[in-house]
């Protein structure tokens, strides 16, 4: 079902974060740093993969982005909705059902074999897609995927996420010289700020938490 439904901006952040709370998908710990693909250390780690396997907050939070994307681009901006391998994939299937749109995804890298194709489904010249993932940092991953689908002779101007760090100031500026406009619902001030209302995690935890927003790269330096 199209969802005609439009929250507040300052909702939807609110409940997200409540969401991604409630299911555990926030993991914070400042004694034993996590360690990202790009070698930086946090204080900070989410795993949106985990939203699948709750259907009431899925379905909530498909239906926020949907509406996101269609209150900010409009309702007939796409022809067609690309997930990123392999976290995209099941946001992209939802939001393509929310939206009526058909649904393609995209790989990292070509299988080797085959077709060798990077863009899985039907994917035409002209068409403009929507590229949906679960979340994105500094938004490096999305040009690549977003070049693929250029590749095709399709147009792709928009991506979509669930959860944006939000503390890397060079990100919406790196992706809007690459052409390309973010949607998300909710960053890690969101999840900071319900979390200590929430009192989800000790105060110590949580202001190691912030110190490490405030300055990521000194953070972990």
């Amino acid at each position: 079902m199209i969802p005609t439904s439009f929250p507040d901006r300052a909702t939807v952040a609110r409940l997200t974060a409540r969401m991604l709370l409630d299911i555990e998908a926030v993991h914070f710990n400042a004694e034993e740093p996590f360690t990202f693909a790009s070698g930086l250390r946090a204080p900070t780690y989410i795993d949106c993969r985990k939203l699948i396997s709750y259907p009431r907050i899925r379905a909530a939070l498909m239906d926020f982005l949907a509406c996101r994307v269609m209150e900010d681009a409009g309702f007939e901006a796409f022809d067609n909705v690309a997930g990123g391998e392999t976290a995209g994939i099941p946001f992209a299937a939802l939001v393509a059902e929310r939206m009526a749109l058909p649904m393609s995804y995209v790989r990292k890298k070509p299988k080797g074999y085959g077709r060798n194709a990077r863009i899985e489904g039907r994917m035409t010249e002209g068409e403009r897609v929507l590229l949906v993932e679960d979340l994105t940092t500094d938004g490096g991953s999305k040009l690549s995927f977003v070049d693929a689908i250029r590749a095709t002779g399709a147009h792709c101007g928009h991506t979509a996420v669930i959860f944006y760090y939000g503390i890397f100031p060079e990100t919406e500026p790196r992706l809007a010289e690459h052409g390309v406009k973010l949607h998300y619902l909710c960053t890690w001030w969101d999840v900071l700020a319900e979390a200590r209302h929430d009192s989800v995690f000790d105060a110590a935890t949580l202001d190691a938490v912030e110190a490490f927003l405030k300055a990521p790269r000194d953070w972990t330096r």
